[in-house]
């Protein structure tokens, strides 16, 4: 599966409820048993976060950085590291969310990551980069 943006997440930014600017944004690490929907609109809706030494429920601080052309908005996510020692997990997505810092239902969803493959901590440090920019197209 390729990474996906989730549908409601141009509405979001288009009715004011994400700033990418501004907003808070959170990535949090998911199994494969977890099957990404681009219908899913809210954390609430994510299932099967994985759990672990040295991982916290509800993942980590990510920051954003913005670009705009045309009808294209193109967000560029920071790396996010857990540190060492990260084990007894192993994460197949990782989900970035706007973090309202409350209820994951009231929580919007921005993306699905899929970096190709399943990883397995393994006792170190875990590192999620995405090389590539998630894009919203708003016609």
């Amino acid at each position: 599966m390729a990474s996906i943006t989730y549908y409601s997440a141009g509405l979001d930014m288009a009715n004011g409820a994400i700033d990418f600017d501004t907003d808070s944004f959170k990535a949090m690490l998911v199994t494969s048993s977890y099957t990404p929907a681009q219908s899913h609109s809210k954390r609430s809706d994510i299932t099967n976060e994985v759990s672990g030494t040295g991982y916290t429920t509800g993942g980590q601080a990510i920051t954003c950085s913005t670009s705009r052309s045309s009808g294209t908005v193109s967000l560029t996510w920071g790396s996010v590291t857990w540190s060492s020692p990260v084990s007894g997990f192993t994460a197949r997505y990782a989900i970035i969310y706007k973090s309202r810092g409350g209820l994951a239902s009231a929580d919007e969803l921005v993306c699905c990551i899929d970096p190709g493959s399943a990883v397995a901590a393994n006792g170190q440090s875990y590192t999620l980069s995405i090389a590539t920019p998630s894009t919203i197209t708003i016609p």
